[in-house]
């Protein structure tokens, strides 16, 4: 492409003698000067909007969980549940403003963590503006959502202050930094040194950077914790998007990655057990995005397929070992975003197309050992794997425990079995009865459940006096 820059000398020679031949190529170069100020502002204006609408799409995940988590946990401890979600933004905010931005892309730096903009003093930078800052923080209180849900129903609000804080202004900083910062020691754009294995670590959105670190710290602090009282006792119930050609294939292959992971997980779980559960419905389609992020844009659609089909079995086949060791997450955060997360950076260095890796990132790079590109690629995938877990183990578990030490982390035995909204946040969100919680006293009236052949209710009518069929155990 032509350049637009402008110099009257180089104009003069081309215009007729006759005339004032300076003026005439000061005026000309003054107006496309002008015009090339222009089209720099408006693409200004577009990389930014674009950035913040990104942001945007990000944060709302945040809601989404929100949803999952008050319609996964039980109902006495639904405004808990929620408060923390917005804790995770809120905390984390201030955390990733004070450190983690820094710590993350605070250039020059080097591979291990950044050193620059602390509290984004000196940013914007000519490398990057306010929208860049919003978009990253969207991503790192994903992570720390993500373990909430795993340590869900039965932790102190101190303990999620404390480990919100740490992961998203320390633990996943230091991770973003290796693979998506431009001096990330991992990271395939890196500018100051060579590129691991020739093509650096591909995880366009975080199946390894958001997803596993969020799932492993969730496993740590469950695992810690311990399982729920009751849980088992019973019959077990209980990155940047910046190549405009590879937007419409990236929205391609994640959605349909998640409609595969939802529909396996569907029917696999009505052939397991019998019927069909929304919730885990819901979870399929999260594992199957949760490992699609990592090569969405390196990949084709049928390879999507493939990673959404292989994403529900991983979630369903971890979930059953959850069950047998008796490991208790209430959302499979640990089995959705460590498990499927893990499995998504595998198959990036299994399915990447050439062509595509260069088109988004640079020409001659390798690519995925099924479609020809030899095991380079998949050896620094298997890295990423390695290294995340070693640092979020390092990390996280050390401080669930130190904060189980100082008793810290676990509410009390009756905080836990009345529920901590009526102990810990003023009353429940809505009446309600738990069918294994012999403590609380049945409200007068309660929803029955509505089957074929089952007449309703009278208005009036007393839990006794309904269909013999199971109540529901969420009221309004």
């Amino acid at each position: 492409m032509a350049s637009l820059s402008c110099s009257p000398t180089h104009l003069a020679p081309l215009i007729n003698a006759g005339v004032n031949s300076t003026a005439a190529a000061n005026y000309l170069c003054t107006q496309f000067d002008a015009i090339s100020q222009k089209l720099t502002d408006t693409t200004y204006a577009i990389d930014n909007t674009y950035l913040l609408f990104s942001a945007y799409l990000v944060f709302a995940m945040q809601l989404g969980f929100a949803m999952l988590c008050a319609g996964s946990v039980r109902a006495k401890n639904t405004m808990n549940i929620m408060l923390t979600n917005v804790l995770d933004a809120a905390a984390g905010g201030l955390s990733y403003y004070l450190f983690g931005f820094a710590f993350a892309f605070g250039a020059p730096s080097n591979g291990f963590i950044g050193r620059h903009f602390f509290g984004l003093k000196e940013y914007p930078s000519p490398t990057g503006d306010y929208s860049f800052f919003l978009y990253q923080w969207a991503f790192a209180i994903a992570a720390a959502g993500i373990t909430s849900g795993s340590i869900a129903e039965r932790t102190q609000f101190v303990a999620y202050l404390i480990y919100s804080s740490f992961l998203t202004g320390f633990v996943y900083p230091i991770v973003s930094h290796w693979f998506w910062s431009s001096d990330g020691w991992a990271s395939p754009t890196r500018t100051n040194g060579n590129v691991l294995f020739g093509s650096g670590v591909i995880d366009f959105a975080g199946s390894g950077v958001v997803h596993m670190v969020g799932g492993i710290a969730g496993l740590w602090g469950a695992f810690i914790e311990g399982p729920r009282i009751g849980r088992f006792d019973r019959s077990g119930r209980g990155g940047y998007y910046g190549q405009w050609s590879a937007i419409g294939r990236t929205a391609v292959t994640t959605t349909l990655a998640g409609c595969t992971a939802a529909l396996t997980t569907l029917f696999s779980k009505r052939l397991l057990d019998g019927h069909w559960n929304v919730i885990d419905v819901c979870n399929g389609l999260l594992g199957g995005f949760a490992a699609i992020t990592s090569g969405c844009s390196v990949v084709e659609p049928w390879a999507a397929i493939v990673c959404g089909f292989v994403a529900a079995w991983v979630l369903i086949g971890l979930n059953k070992l959850a069950q047998k060791v008796e490991y208790d997450d209430p959302l499979e955060a640990a089995q959705l975003h460590g498990g499927c997360g893990a499995w998504g950076v595998l198959f990036t260095g299994l399915f990447a197309k050439g062509e595509y890796v260069a088109e988004v990132y640079s020409p001659g790079r390798p690519y995925g050992l099924f479609m020809g590109g030899g095991g380079k690629l998949l050896a620094a995938q298997v890295i990423q794997i390695l290294v995340v877990c070693g640092w979020v183990t390092a990390t996280m578990a050390p401080l669930f425990y130190g904060l189980h030490k100082m008793k810290l982390l676990r509410i009390s035995n009756d905080d836990e079995t009345a529920g901590m909204d009526m102990t810990r946040h003023g009353g429940f969100a809505y009446a309600y009865h738990d069918e294994d919680d012999g403590s609380t006293k049945k409200p007068s009236f309660m929803m029955g459940r509505i089957g074929p052949g089952t007449t309703s209710p009278s208005p009036m009518a007393t839990p006794d006096q309904t269909s013999p069929l199971p109540m529901i155990t969420r009221q309004v």
